[in-house]
């Protein structure tokens, strides 16, 4: 079986030889069957988000940061017991959503009082990047290719270890001003970054679509629709993050 590749750490081809084949009276993986997983974890992600943006905008702004940093670090551990137990994709999968909106609610529900209508934006730019970015993989303009794959996976590598290091030197006061600035350079590693978080969505089509073409057991829809949440989350963190540095400016 060839080994695939993709950037996003959810969804490396390699799973598929973790997960071997289903069982003869278990189901397979199907296009239709994870987007409707898909469609399910995006509900989720909006009816949490909706909670969160009403407990901080109408009932106590003090929650801001319980909502914040709970649904961030509970979606980082939800994310890894997914990433390193792809059967428990099915359960792991919707609390990841649900810990993701309460993260994006809180955080959108903040920024949009200080730029108002920023929130409707970002939601409308990654939803045209997305949809997009999926005209351009099956119309076969962008391929997922060896060295495509190998090009998106250096820079995301590259954004990682970036924000990695960006993070790790805000701990000890030097924070790196270019990549949180609302200057020119800012923004242009703003827009790099956006381009590489939707280089990604292709990757992710690939791997949905391949896993359906191998017939990879069931459970796989859930693990499948996941990983295209989690770039699903960085892009519209991104935009969100392009947004209010060009909103800075005006």
């Amino acid at each position: 079986m060839s080994v695939m590749r993709s950037s996003n750490p959810a969804m490396t081809g390699r799973i598929f030889e973790q997960v071997g084949r289903p069982a003869a009276d278990a189901g397979v993986m199907t296009i239709r069957g994870t987007l409707n997983k898909v469609g399910l974890m995006l509900l989720l992600v909006i009816a949490a988000a909706a909670y969160a943006w009403n407990q901080v905008t109408a009932v106590n702004p003090g929650n801001m940061g319980l909502y914040a940093i709970g649904g961030a670090i509970g979606g980082f551990i939800t994310a890894l017991v997914t990433i390193f137990r792809p059967k428990s994709s099915p359960v792991t999968a919707p609390i990841y959503a649900i810990l993701e909106g309460l993260f994006l609610g809180s955080i959108t529900a903040v920024i949009n009082s200080a730029y108002p209508g920023i929130a409707f934006q970002a939601v409308l730019l990654t939803i045209g990047t997305l949809f997009t970015m999926l005209f351009l993989y099956r119309s076969g303009r962008i391929r997922a290719t060896p060295r495509f794959r190998r090009g998106v996976f250096m820079a995301t590598g590259a954004v990682f270890f970036t924000y990695m290091i960006s993070w790790i030197l805000s701990m000890f006061g030097m924070p790196v001003g270019f990549i949180h600035s609302g200057g020119t350079a800012g923004i242009i590693i703003n827009l790099v970054i956006i381009v590489i978080a939707a280089l990604n969505l292709i990757m992710d089509f690939d791997f949905i679509e391949r896993g359906a073409a191998m017939k990879a057991p069931g459970f796989m829809e859930w693990y499948g629709a996941f990983g295209l949440m989690v770039t699903l989350v960085w892009l519209y963190i991104e935009f969100l993050r392009l947004l209010a540095r060009m909103g800075g400016r005006g």
